[in-house]
């Protein structure tokens, strides 16, 4: 048993490396394609070539992605996206049924050269340094956002590191309150087994799908405490398990 472990181990960390060269290489391609259309402002363009990107990242891991629940969402309206997070891949994953999103993340992305001009396009919101102040200016942008566009959070905050979710931090709440958007609760499954955080190669025999559960109307949580809140959102996250 010990013998086929490790033989696992090292085909898998061998074969890994291979996908991440592919990956990363798929990657700058796409990047330098996307890149004339970011300058010339062209959206929908960029934004179809994102989505490519985002289903290639499977295709090159020889992964289906399957999706439950896709009656529960309309590409039309506007959502407050909140999903577990277990992987380097969620993005992709939530990007796959779901393109026009809008992401924040650290700001100095938007300080690399050609790949700025493509998160501009995708309104990508750039954060800074974590303090009481930029926290503030964050989430003030990211409810302006919400008014015209879909927004995903992993109210987690970061990923697992035993598979089951974290405590959900209360940021989202203030989000969830400024907010007239419907809140979409999803549960990716699969996605500690294929990629975690504390492992370095990838499991290429786990299955992965998304569970896009019913849709929460913001004022149905108006009525409740920030722990109800929590609780509720946590739970059903949990539910869509596969």
């Amino acid at each position: 048993m010990r013998q086929i472990f490790k033989m696992k181990f090292w085909i898998y960390s061998f074969i890994t490396v291979l996908a991440f060269a592919v990956l990363y290489l798929l990657t700058a391609v796409i990047v330098i394609i996307t890149f004339p259309f970011a300058y010339l402002r062209l959206k929908k363009i960029v934004k179809y070539l994102v989505l490519f990107w985002a289903k290639s990242v499977f295709w090159v891991l020889g992964k289906k992605l399957r999706i439950y629940g896709a009656e529960n969402y309309s590409i039309n309206k506007r959502y407050i996206i909140l999903a577990n997070h277990a992987s380097l891949f969620d993005i992709m994953a939530i990007m796959s049924f779901y393109p026009n999103v809008v992401w924040f993340g650290h700001e100095r992305l938007m300080k690399v050269p050609i790949f700025n001009q493509i998160l501009k396009m995708i309104d990508y919101i750039p954060v800074k340094e974590p303090n009481i102040k930029n926290t503030k200016v964050m989430l003030d942008d990211i409810i302006q956002k919400s008014k015209d566009h879909t927004i995903a959070m992993f109210p987690e905050g970061t990923r697992t590191l035993n598979g089951n979710m974290n405590d959900l931090l209360r940021g989202f709440i203030y989000i969830l309150n400024a907010s007239d958007a419907d809140i979409l609760p999803v549960t990716l499954n699969g996605f500690y087994s294929l990629k975690p955080k504390n492992r370095f190669y990838i499991n290429f025999s786990a299955k992965i799908s998304v569970t896009i559960n019913k849709p929460i109307n913001p004022v149905d949580l108006r009525v409740k405490t920030d722990n109800e809140i929590i609780t509720e959102i946590k739970k059903i996250i949990e539910s869509g398990n596969h």
